[in-house]
Formats: structure tokens, C-alpha cells, sequence
């Protein structure tokens, strides 16, 4: 009797507890580059990027030899903040010198929804102030802080009461930046707004958001954990609008596939996590050494080859191939892509008949019409042929 059941579907939909009626039940033997392999050696192109995590491929060899050398060190030894450890200390260094001056303190945690949370929690300790705004559509994370400052009802009204306090404004109006006031402890938002859709701000609303929150002593807080780490063509895409946040939190892709997030700002603001109470904020996992061994190499490899350099010509290749008839819109920043039609059925349609062909588009929860592309930035430009002609060809089909 064959006892294996390491590809079992059973096992997977009655073992593992779901997320959907319809999980994607792609079996992954092994992933490299731009490819996920089935055990068969079936291949698939990963334009989702592990829904924007693996941005330079999978299993990059740098990465992966930083795993394996701390692994070989030392695993956990410590809760966060109470042990000096090489790889924790290295990464916070790297992160202080590429951001700004007042992005110069970091907490590490285990995921973007968690790095959202400690922003909120150190948004209403240096503040002083309970009320929180943030936008529609937005989508923060699903623990329960995070939930409660995300924009889709559907999601949230199950697991209501939330967080009270929270306010929300609609995304890119300008005239809504009058609800900041000085009883707001920040605004919370996405640089760009992912899950619904990739919506793109304006550069005088983002400056305006910025003059907003510095005049009601507001703090800004930016969630790039879907559209850092060089996804947009700067390695974080405040970068793109002239201004910079009192927090940032990252996570996804900053850790090269590993669970890595953090939220960061100034030193000063940091400290007040440290007293009245002592331990403001903590977690046993946060700072992991294997995930900051991983999340400083996969820095570096964004640095050492140069990836943002070809990410906007990588996006336009990609754009030039889609553009269809029936595509009512592509909104596009990088390799961050939004592909809109008139319909979810053809949506889906489009995304099952790609898989069935080898090529991985995904949906948004929030913005059913329209189909996600965010392929690594190591993808090559014979790939990206390749992979748009499987997608046209869904397109007609469909």
C-alpha cells in the first residue's frame, strides 16, 4: 500500500485548513527562477511572484547560501530585543542606509500583517491620540487591527466587533484629506493600493497627504509590503512622490521567501516602546536569524545586479503584449500590473485556461474584474514573450 502522501489532494483540502472552496492545487516539487515544477516536471511560469514575495525568483543561489551559512550557526535563541545577533544587526544597518534620515530604526516581526499592527500600536503611543484613518479598498492584513483598517466590508463584517476609531477616506481624492484633523493618531495607507486593484496615486495627492499629516501632527504610515522591494522600479515606492513616511512597514518580499515583515521609523519614535509600559511591543519570533540572514542577501542581490535598472522596460514589454480589445484596462507601475475586463467569469477563464497552459495570473479578493501580474524581476525578456503569448492566447480563448 503506497503510504506516501506527499502530493495528496486529500491530505491538502482535509488536512490543512482552507482559505476557499477553490484552492489552485498546483503540487510544487521544486521552484527556481521564474518556474515552479510538479513533481511530473511540469513547469509553470510564477508571474504572481508567491503573490509578490519571490520579486528576485526563486531560490536565488545568494539567498540560499545565506540561509544554509546562518542556519548552520545558530537557529532562535532569543525573544526579540534582548540578544546582539550578527545577521539582525547587519539588516537593521542596511535598512538605515538606504532609507532617509528619519527612517532610521527598525522592529522586525513575522509577516506584513504584523508589521502593521506594531505601526498602529506606535502610532497611538507617540501620538497620544485614538482615531485612525485610513482608505476604501484598502487591505492591510487579517489579524484583527489590520482588518479593522482595511476597506473591504465583505471580509470584515463576520468577525465584527473590530477595532473602534477607525475612519475611512477614499483613496486619491484630494478633498477627503480634510478629515485628517488634529484628534488623528495617523493615516494608514498603501503606496500603492494592491488588492484593489493597483491603483495609482496622484503625485500632488500624495504630496498633499504628506503637508496634511505634518500640519495635524498626524503620523503617515505607508504599507509597502505589496509594492516595495523594487516592485515598482524604486526600491520603495514612496520614492516615487517626493516624500517620505513617519513609518514605513514592509514585508513579502523583503525577506527572499522567507516570513519576514518590519515597521520603521525614527529612533526617537522606537523608544517609546520601551516604557510606560516596558515591553510596548514584543514577539518571541521576530528577528529571526535564518529570515534576516535571507533578508539581507536578498537586498543585496537587488543592489548587486542592478535589478531596478530593467524593471520599467520589463513592464512595458509585458504592457505592449497585453494590450487587447477585450482588455478594458491595464493599470501598470513596474512590474505591478492590474489587467481589467468586463467580467469575473472571463477573468476566470482567462487565469484556469493560463494555469492549464503552464502560466500562473492570479485574481484579486477585492477587485473581481480584473486578473494580477507581478512576475519576478530576474524574469527574462525571452520569458516574458513566452508567458504573455500563453495569456493572449487565454484571452482569445475566453
Amino acid at each position: 500500500m503506497n503510504t506516501d502522501n506527499s502530493f495528496s489532494e486529500e491530505v491538502f483540502l482535509h488536512r490543512l485548513a482552507q482559505t476557499s472552496p477553490g484552492p489552485f492545487l498546483i503540487p510544487v516539487h521544486r521552484a527556481k527562477g521564474t518556474f515552479l515544477y510538479e513533481p511530473s516536471g511540469k513547469r509553470y511560469f510564477d508571474l504572481i511572484s508567491g503573490i509578490a514575495v519571490n520579486n528576485i525568483g526563486h531560490c536565488h543561489p545568494h539567498v540560499v547560501k545565506a540561509i544554509q551559512d546562518q542556519a548552520e550557526r545558530h537557529l532562535h535563541v532569543m525573544a526579540y530585543g534582548e540578544y546582539i545577533q550578527e545577521p539582525s544587526n547587519r539588516l537593521a544597518a542596511k535598512l538605515a542606509s538606504l532609507l532617509p534620515p528619519s527612517l532610521n530604526c527598525t522592529y522586525f516581526v513575522n509577516s506584513g500583517t504584523e508589521a502593521n499592527e506594531g505601526a498602529l500600536k506606535l502610532a497611538k503611543r507617540v501620538t497620544g491620540r485614538t482615531e485612525i484613518i485610513s482608505c476604501r479598498k484598502s487591505y492591510h492584513g487579517s489579524t484583527h487591527g489590520s482588518l479593522s483598517v482595511s476597506g473591504n466590508e465583505v471580509k470584515k463584517n463576520a468577525f465584527r466587533p473590530l477595532l473602534p476609531g477607525v475612519r475611512f477616506i477614499h483613496f486619491n481624492r484630494l478633498e477627503d484629506l480634510n478629515e485628517i484633523t488634529s484628534v488623528t493618531a495617523c493615516v494608514i495607507m498603501e503606496t500603492i493600493q494592491g488588492d484593489a486593484g493597483v491603483k495609482i496615486p496622484d503625485y500632488g495627492y500624495m504630496q498633499a497627504l504628506r503637508r496634511r499629516c505634518t500640519e495635524t501632527g498626524a503620523l503617515l504610515i505607508l504599507d509597502e509590503i505589496q509594492c516595495g522591494m523594487g516592485r515598482t522600479g524604486k526600491l520603495f515606492s514612496f520614492e516615487h512622490f517626493g516624500i517620505v513616511p513617519d513609518i514605513l512597514t514592509i514585508a513579502k518580499a523583503f525577506g527572499g521567501g522567507l516570513p519576514i515583515g518590519a515597521f520603521i521609523s525614527s529612533e526617537e519614535n522606537m523608544r517609546t516602546l520601551t516604557h510606560d509600559p516596558m515591553l510596548g511591543h514584543i514577539t518571541t519570533f521576530g528577528g529571526n536569524p535564518v529570515c534576516c540572514a535571507s533578508a539581507l542577501a536578498t537586498l543585496e542581490v537587488i543592489e548587486n545586479e542592478n535589478l531596478l535598472a530593467s524593471v520599467e522596460s520589463k513592464g512595458a514589454r509585458i504592457e505592449a503584449h497585453l494590450k487587447h480589445s477585450l482588455v478594458k484596462e491595464i493599470r501598470r507601475i513596474g512590474l505591478m500590473f492590474a489587467v481589467d475586463f468586463d467580467s469575473a467569469d472571463k477573468v476566470n477563464r482567462i487565469v484556469n485556461y493560463a494555469k492549464a497552459r503552464g502560466v500562473i495570473c492570479y485574481w484579486f479578493l477585492s477587485h473581481p474584474n480584473s486578473f494580477r501580474i507581478a512576475p519576478p524581476l530576474t524574469i527574462s525578456n525571452e520569458e516574458i514573450d513566452e508567458a504573455c503569448s500563453v495569456i493572449r492566447e487565454a484571452i482569445e480563448k475566453a
